[in-house]
């Protein structure tokens, strides 16, 4: 908690559905105190009725590791498909983070999200190149598309702070030039 999980999925979820998709975009809080992990949820699908399912995801497609601590404790990969990828917020290449994954076969991906959003908004808070990095590996959403998208949604929510925005559009576009994909 406190790393933006739940403002990217939110994030996503519009741009998502912005694109033409049907959404569904939610986060799962456990009763643990403040900054405890959380889990937040998209299920993004072309057109149609979307999804009648109405519950957390068991089986996932991608999974996005804010804080690569929990890797330590908490199996990521669990029910991901094979056919899918992990991206994980790390300085680590994908290689180093494979070890740590419990015999995963699918894509390992990273990006160091800290840094980017250190040298871009001047703090460490790594939940705007994360989302970038799901957008690049996924392909949920057009690139171009999501980044006029977010653009729009920044301008919106920070009108008065064009520094902002700026330095969010910064950070989505470095992460998705310093993905590391293995």
């Amino acid at each position: 908690g406190g790393q933006g999980a739940k403002t990217a999925c939110l994030l996503l979820a519009d741009a998502a559905f912005n694109s033409g998709k049907q959404v569904q975009g939610f986060p799962e809080y456990g009763p643990e105190r403040m900054g405890a992990p959380i889990t937040a949820y998209n299920r993004i699908s072309e057109g149609g009725s979307g999804s009648s399912v109405h519950s957390n995801i068991y089986n996932p497609d991608f999974v996005v590791v804010v804080d690569e601590t929990l890797l330590k404790s908490v199996d990521v990969t669990a029910g991901l498909s094979e056919n899918g990828a992990i991206i994980v917020n790390s300085r680590k290449s994908p290689a180093e983070v494979r070890r740590q994954l419990r015999g995963y076969k699918g894509k390992v991906c990273t990006v160091d999200a800290g840094s980017i959003s250190q040298e871009t908004l001047g703090r460490n808070i790594p939940n705007t190149p994360m989302l970038a990095a799901a957008v690049e590996v996924s392909h949920v959403i057009d690139k171009d598309r999501f980044l006029a998208d977010m653009e729009g949604s920044l301008r919106h929510k920070f009108a008065s702070k064009p520094q902002v925005v700026e330095g969010n559009m910064r950070a989505l576009r470095m992460s998705m030039t310093q993905l590391k994909v293995g």
